[in-house]
């Protein structure tokens, strides 16, 4: 996949004030920890992920990518008149009917002739959005729309606490919940446009990107609603294998369609999962770890809003700096892989 003219004109994040330490998560496992001989401190030592934030009680997704949008329109030259597409992507929703892209729509505030839809695929969804809004403006349907990612992983965590502290689990039997705790929350928008609105000068183009399905692997994390709350469960080992694989096979075909090496993107950025995934993917590829930027060490994974928070992270914190080509690099279950090239 190629485009021509679509650029992200802004980029916004949104975090919650609420910290949630891996220390706190398992003194609040003590009982469970202590039952199974588990030792303190493993959550963090096997992920790298020292903290998570959490929207206080009773968020909905929709209240999160709000604050998203409205942030970015902030930081925009784009009227809220102008966006003809809003795409609500996170992987968590406020209901199953009707889309939360409608609540986020009416929150912020956008105008009637906007169109909006929920898109759907996992940690990936923010991604899809991307391409999703570059096919329609290179095809001339639109000139600007917005994608949105608001995720709350509080319902998650909080049920998956629950569920470990009372149900008789052994050790073998508590692994496909342990993934859960790694989960945290975060906003973040992006307003992507047609060259043409921008002022002369950098623009922060797409450029090109290749995907891959392994939709074999389609089992190893599945998540859905409990009698409780939320619930997901995932064969982390397996999924880190099976992923890391996926990636080496797309990054094979992001060479094809980009024309780039392994060498050229001054920075890289993965989706959020831990350092183990970080180490691995990056081993695997044969890319240079060093241009990666990460927030998992503070964040969490935040589904479909890691990556592109970690992408707002580094231009806010002027690491991405105008000229710089970044490759952003998406897993998500499924499993499916996306990848793509853009010049800062």
């Amino acid at each position: 996949m190629r485009f021509r003219h679509a650029c992200i004109e802004s980029l916004a994040t949104v975090l919650p004030e609420e910290v949630w330490t891996s220390a706190q998560i398992e003194e609040r496992l003590r009982p469970l920890y202590e039952r199974l001989k588990l030792p303190v401190g493993r959550l963090e030592l096997m992920t790298g992920i020292k903290e998570r934030r959490m929207w206080p009680v009773g968020t909905k997704p929709s209240d999160a990518s709000a604050k998203a949008g409205k942030a970015v329109l902030q930081n925009s030259g784009i009227k809220p008149t102008q966006v003809e597409v809003l795409i609500h992507c996170a992987v968590s929703r406020d209901m199953l009917e009707p889309a939360t892209a409608s609540f986020a729509h009416h929150k912020m505030g956008l105008g009637a002739s906007c169109q909006i839809f929920d898109l759907s695929n996992a940690c990936l969804g923010f991604l899809n959005g991307l391409v999703t809004l570059g096919a329609m403006i290179d095809s001339g349907q639109i000139r600007c729309g917005m994608v949105v990612a608001g995720e709350n992983g509080r319902p998650l965590v909080e049920q998956t606490v629950r569920h470990l502290l009372a149900a008789p689990l052994n050790r073998n039997e508590i692994k496909p919940f342990f993934a859960n705790l790694t989960i945290g929350s975060g906003a973040v928008a992006a307003i992507v446009c047609h060259e043409d609105l921008l002022p002369a000068g950098p623009k922060h183009r797409l450029l090109a990107g290749a995907c891959l399905a392994a939709t074999q692997h389609s089992a190893l994390c599945q998540g859905d609603t409990a009698d409780q709350g939320l619930q997901m469960e995932t064969d982390s080992e397996q999924l880190l294998v099976a992923g890391v694989e996926v990636a080496r096979d797309t990054w094979k075909l992001f060479e094809q369609e980009t024309g780039w090496t392994r060498t050229t993107p001054d920075h890289l950025v993965c989706h959020q999962v831990g350092s183990t995934h970080r180490r691995k993917l990056y081993e695997a590829v044969g890319l240079d770890r060093a241009k990666d930027f990460s927030t998992f060490e503070t964040l969490g994974n935040t589904g479909a809003a890691a990556l592109p928070t970690a992408l707002a992270l580094a231009v806010d914190q002027g690491v991405l700096k105008p000229g710089h080509k970044a490759a952003l690099l998406g897993i998500g279950s499924g499993i499916n892989s996306l990848m793509l090239a853009v010049e800062w």
